[in-house]
């Protein structure tokens, strides 16, 4: 049986995404196809932050897109399995302050190439990602409310 994507609904689904995507500049371009690609996480939203976006599944951010590449949050396991796929760390660079030009490798690393073309595969990425980022939002300390 062909996977759920090839199927004749979803290719329904894929060519309406291709036309959307056609009127769209890169950066938005780049959302919708992320949005598409995680959809069988259920709603996916994308809000941007920074220049790029954060991915969102349950109001948790599980995943970035900059410059046209989708990153996944990890932890040390899913890093370890995301570079033996052939992911690659992204680098986050401040532009001002005292840290101005300094590169520092951050938790996300990149969704493998293969994934983009298997919305299966980029799904069972991204719950992996989705549950370590809903495991270091519930050990990190809420904020303190300021008293009015």
């Amino acid at each position: 049986m062909a996977p759920a994507f090839c199927q004749p609904k979803q290719a329904g689904r894929l060519a309406k995404l291709a036309v959307t995507i056609a009127g769209m500049s890169e950066a938005a371009a780049d959302l919708a196809f992320a949005e598409d690609l995680f959809s069988g996480l259920g709603h996916v939203q994308a809000r941007r932050m920074f220049g790029g976006a954060g991915l969102y599944a349950a109001g948790v951010m599980f995943a970035l897109v900059d410059e046209g590449r989708i990153y996944l949050k990890t932890d040390d396991a899913l890093q370890t399995d995301l570079v033996a796929a052939g992911a690659i760390a992204w680098i986050y660079t401040e532009r001002r302050g005292p840290k101005a030009g300094i590169p520092v490798e951050t938790s996300y690393w990149s969704l493998p190439e293969p994934a983009l073309d298997d919305p299966d595969e980029a799904c069972a990425w991204a719950r992996r990602a989705l549950a370590v980022a809903e495991a270091k939002k519930a050990v990190s300390p809420k904020p303190a409310r300021r008293a009015r």
